[in-house]
């Protein structure tokens, strides 16, 4: 390893894992050998790897802007919250088991945690010639600073610059930042080289005044203010994105209306539930000209909706009981069972499972319930497992013949109790998955990412519209293509924030390096400071 730089912030959701993904593809750019790195990541939106290991989808998003396989050691230990005090731990992609937020911050748990943090890192050192150091939450949590494996320590371990980062459309970004800066110790304090600021609507020279303030109060220099932006779409890793988002595009044209004056998108809803996990399933759907795709939590948002769909969950149980207690779940039977104009009903992992007549828990993988009745759509029923299925997969879609690949996490075996076609055939291990029934109207399968294969999706869509009376879309090959939306987060990067002070940071020269050709026009010659 040549260099390492370390990205922190004042907080959860100031854009950590953004600026980590645009500089590890700045540096790729520059002729680097670059890899990500986030020593403790807590998320639900997780993904396998091609060594069957449970990594944190951020770090797979920034190694494909690395343009390097995800690997585990670069995410050695993920948190997968249970439950509001518990949580499923994994290491290097493999998960050790349940513990509670207390049993987890027991200091033999973390010294034999950072353990397995520095061996991952060890092994990244001797692979790539700069790692971007992602942090988590603040490095100013006076009750977790102790037992801390992820931001100051990893500075301190890998001697890296750190750049703390400030979401100013959160309000108070010069309070935070300096208030973060009085919390540290004078140890810390000395790693902490300069700022940027995030998420700036306006006219940046507004912000003269607090930029010279924060600078005299902190000897430390602002490095630079990096806009809000809508137009460049990557995947989502913390589910407090779901409260914000918005509609995808309405596809419009006068060719596609019906007779009825229905508006020719289609009405998708992914049910939001309490521990939804891998919701990135859905990021492809949204690119579609003829998709509105919506986060649901109310009963009242089920009307006029063209397909629902029950994502992956980490507690499927509770999440059953939840739809029940909303009344989502009795509404979702009710349309099934009238059969007028009922919307299409797919189950995802755990919304699979939900499906289904009975769930069992009998080792308290997810939950202190052992069993509990599902919606009794699908006639199968799911017992949950000590054993963990990671795996990539390659599949057939038994209808159509179509080629798919996606992943699975889960800890339920399912088995049939009736007549049922499966959904699709694993093609490397002559199993079968899944289910559909009702002519494609009714569907489940364990597999994530399916969406994600543009044939697949496509044809599912157009199944829906020629059911609508809608004419078919091509397929795009490039609806979901995110080497462009990196390459427009490196360029958007490199003119606001002075990357010639960061490399000057990390005593690293871009001198006699062989530069990849940027997919936009952008220069690493003359940097502006915002």
């Amino acid at each position: 390893m040549k260099a390492s730089i370390q990205i922190c912030g004042t907080g959860s959701d100031v854009g950590k894992s953004v600026i980590v993904t645009a500089l590890c593809r700045i540096f790729l750019q520059d002729g680097f050998k670059v890899c990500p790195f986030k020593a403790q990541n807590m998320s639900l939106n997780s993904f396998v790897t091609k060594q069957g290991e449970e990594m944190g989808r951020a770090q797979v998003t920034q190694a494909q802007s690395s343009k390097i396989e995800p690997d585990a050691d670069m995410n050695p230990v993920l948190i997968k919250p249970t439950s509001n005090v518990g949580s499923q731990i994994i290491v290097h992609g493999k998960p050790i088991g349940n513990m509670t937020a207390r049993e987890y911050q027991n200091k033999e748990n973390k010294i034999k945690l950072f353990a397995n943090v520095k061996k991952s890192l060890e092994r990244l050192k001797k692979k790539y010639e700069v790692i971007v150091i992602e942090g988590a939450g603040s490095p100013a949590e006076i009750n977790l600073k102790v037992h801390d494996i992820v931001n100051m320590r990893i500075a301190h371990l890998t001697n890296s610059p750190v750049i703390l980062v400030g979401d100013i459309d959160k309000g108070g970004v010069f309070a935070s930042l300096v208030g973060t800066m009085e919390l540290l110790d004078a140890k810390d304090k000395r790693m902490i080289k300069g700022f940027i600021i995030n998420k700036f609507r306006g006219d940046k020279e507004l912000l003269k005044g607090g930029i010279d303030f924060l600078e005299k109060k902190t000897k430390r220099p602002v490095l630079g203010v990096i806009p809000y932006f809508k137009d460049i779409r990557l995947p989502q890793e913390d589910s407090v994105v779901l409260e914000k988002m918005g509609t995808a595009p309405i596809f419009s044209t006068s060719n596609n209306i019906l007779k009825n004056g229905r508006c020719p998108h289609l009405n998708i809803a992914v049910i939001q539930l309490p521990h939804i996990s891998n919701f990135t399933d859905f990021n492809a759907l949204e690119y579609e000209p003829d998709v509105r795709l919506s986060y649901i939590t109310k009963k009242e948002e089920l009307k006029n909706q063209d397909v629902i769909i029950i994502p992956g969950t980490k507690n499927t149980i509770q999440d059953l009981l939840w739809m029940r207690n909303s009344g989502i779940a009795q509404e979702i039977t009710q349309d099934i069972k009238s059969k007028n104009n009922a919307p299409v009903l797919i189950g995802i992992c755990g919304g699979y499972q939900i499906l289904g007549r009975r769930i069992l828990d009998p080792h308290k993988i997810e939950s202190e319930q052992k069993e509990i009745q599902g919606l009794g759509i699908l006639p199968m029923t799911t017992t949950l497992g000590v054993k963990k299925a990671l795996s990539q997969i390659e599949a057939i879609e038994i209808k159509t013949k179509l080629k798919v690949t996606g992943y699975e996490i889960h800890h339920g075996k399912t088995i049939s109790l009736g007549n049922y076609t499966p959904m699709f055939k694993i093609t490397a291990k002559e199993r079968l998955d899944g289910a559909i029934l009702d002519n494609g109207r009714v569907w489940g399968t364990y597999l994530h990412g399916v969406f994600d294969n543009n044939i697949f999706r496509r044809t599912f869509l157009n199944n829906i519209r020629h059911g609508l009376g809608l004419k078919s879309l091509p397929v795009q090959k490039d609806a979901y293509n995110l080497e462009n939306e990196f390459d427009k987060l490196a360029g958007l990067v490199r003119e606001n924030v002075d990357m010639k002070m960061i490399y000057e940071l990390m005593k690293l020269s871009t001198k006699n390096r062989h530069c990849e050709e940027p997919s936009l026009d952008m220069s690493v010659t003359k940097q502006s400071r915002f």
